[in-house]
């Protein structure tokens, strides 16, 4: 009879290579035997239904819509009379919401999964002035005036129904599992299995958490006593991780737990510093990293190096030089201003001033005066923020080359202004950043322009401009595609661009049209029709 399979887990952690070979070779030849199976029941309850905060993170999470664009389509559902008001941070229903829900979950699943609840606000500073964000009609199972807003609009229908339903009832599973060669170690396998669904049957809340724990599978039938057999163990290598980047919708859960703002300042505030240049939204490729593995079948050890994907970021937001560096000048010149919690403890104020006991004049006067008097000292005595960063000596002149912000963004300067000579310029490409880069890279940007040849008369020249690198060929300009190196491209590359370019931007005769004829083609933003 064939033996169960379980994958377990010791609880305890090797810290050095040795330690995890040890412990496998005490294991050769071991038997393993089920000391104690435990089966606990538990319970798994809704999540509130929607404030601002946690539409715009689920909205992220579930259909990979941005805050901004989550609020546009709201504000569209809104209008049209489909939701409740979308910017609050109230998890509160109305009596006539909890009995319309309660309708339409015992209509759609049965009576055993309906269960009226009301919800409160942890937030302390929480306004309950609004409902939180509902369908009006729980009835209505589709609205929307488009693709997106239909998905946006099930996913609130599904939360607010899920909100008002039975919890999940579940039996959890686990079994710790005696090593004859480690009398003091147990190996512990945990299993899930869903004995009525719930809430679930509708909606489980997403999460943000990029290392979570594996999902637990249902395991065989075990007893006490019971012998199992060694498949396979292994000790993988494992390096500490930073903690990831922001999303978008994870940046509003940091900003509602510190108490930053409200619902309608998230997708602006997050937006603007999009719009300015200080923060960009975007994919990163990791580097590769091998660890080991140790793995133990058959009574047998075996070594192995396998490799990992590091660093890689999928749709995060990543701090520019900009950003960096005037927020750099904000901490050390309006520290008060930019503390984590300024715009709490001014909203605790506005509270206090809102039941009467104090008055906003002197509230202000408070705050203003020496905030007005920081501006006047910084304006008079701080320097120009660049974030300049000394590299080293250019080899061909002897003077300093600098890493700084300049007018037109991030570049490299050699020279100062007071030197007889005037400083040459040379701007960043977008994979570089002046607080990284280095002496030789920053020399090899002075190689461009360069011309690489020529077509028909004209020279074809490569450079980086202001919106990064790009070949040139008489008036005409081509930026670089992601796997081109500017210094590396040759003319057949950058004949190829030019003529993409130019194909691009021909226009096409469509026909006559009233005695008029039809082109269309591309014009500065975007396609074109017209008439001449």
């Amino acid at each position: 009879m064939a033996r169960p399979q379980v994958k377990a887990e010791l609880p305890a952690r090797f810290a050095t290579e040795p330690e995890a070979l040890a412990f496998l070779q005490g294991c050769v030849g071991s038997t393993y035997t089920v000391e104690a199976v435990e089966k606990k029941p538990g319970k798994r309850s809704p999540a509130a239904p929607f404030t601002t905060s946690t539409l715009q993170q689920e909205a992220s999470r579930k259909l990979g819509y941005g805050v901004d664009r989550t609020m546009r389509i709201a504000q569209g559902l809104y209008e049209q009379g489909s939701i409740s008001y979308m910017r609050t941070d109230s998890v509160n229903l109305s009596e006539f919401a909890i009995n319309a829900a309660v309708d339409a979950v015992t209509t759609n699943y049965g009576a055993r999964y309906s269960k009226s609840r009301r919800f409160a606000s942890k937030s302390k500073g929480a306004q309950e002035a609004h409902e939180a964000i509902r369908p009006t009609d729980f009835m209505v199972r589709t609205a929307g005036a488009d693709r997106d807003a239909e998905r946006l609009y099930d996913l609130i229908w599904k939360r607010t129904i899920a909100s008002q339903m039975a919890e999940a009832e579940l039996e959890k599973t686990v079994v710790n599992i005696a090593i004859s060669g480690h009398a003091n170690e147990k190996l512990v396998a945990q299993g899930e299995v869903i004995l009525f669904d719930g809430f679930l049957k509708v909606y489980m809340e997403g999460r943000d958490d990029e290392e979570g724990d594996e999902q637990e599978g249902l395991l065989p039938e075990m007893r006490q006593g019971q012998q199992l057999q060694l498949q396979e163990m292994a000790a993988t290598q494992r390096f500490d991780r930073a903690s990831p980047r922001y999303t978008e919708a994870s940046l509003v859960k940091k900003l509602e737990e510190l108490g930053i703002g409200r619902p309608s300042t998230y997708a602006p505030t997050i937006s603007t510093v999009q719009k300015r240049g200080y923060v960009v939204k975007e994919s990163r490729d990791g580097v590769p990293r091998p660890y080991r593995v140790l793995t133990l079948a058959s009574d047998a050890i075996t070594d192995a190096t396998a490799t990992e994907n590091v660093g890689a970021e999928k749709q995060k937001l990543f701090p520019t030089d900009i950003g960096m560096v005037v927020n750099d000048f904000l901490v050390e010149h309006f520290p008060i201003i930019v503390d984590f919690n300024f715009t709490a403890n001014v909203e605790e104020e506005f509270d206090v001033i809102a039941e009467g006991k104090e008055d906003w004049r002197a509230m202000i006067k408070r705050f203003y005066t020496p905030f007005h008097q920081t501006i006047g000292t910084v304006k008079d005595t701080a320097e120009k923020a660049t974030g300049a960063r000394e590299l080293g000596i250019d080899p061909a002149s002897g003077r300093k080359i600098f890493s700084r912000i300049g007018r037109f963004g991030p570049m490299i300067q050699i020279g100062e202004v007071g030197d007889e000579e005037k400083p040459k310029f040379a701007s960043l490409r977008k994979d570089q950043s002046i607080g990284t880069i280095e002496l030789k890279d920053a020399l090899d940007l002075f190689k461009l322009p360069r011309t690489l040849g020529e077509r028909d008369g004209e020279v074809v020249s490569v450079g980086i401009g202001r919106f990064g690198p790009y070949v040139r060929f008489g008036a005409t300009y081509a930026s670089l595609q992601a796997e081109d190196d500017p210094l590396a491209i040759d003319l057949a590359r950058a004949i190829e661009l030019i003529d993409n370019k130019k194909a691009a931007n021909q226009t096409r005769d469509l026909g006559e049209y009233q005695g008029e004829m039809l082109t269309v083609g591309r014009g500065r933003f975007g396609a074109i029709r017209e008439g001449r």
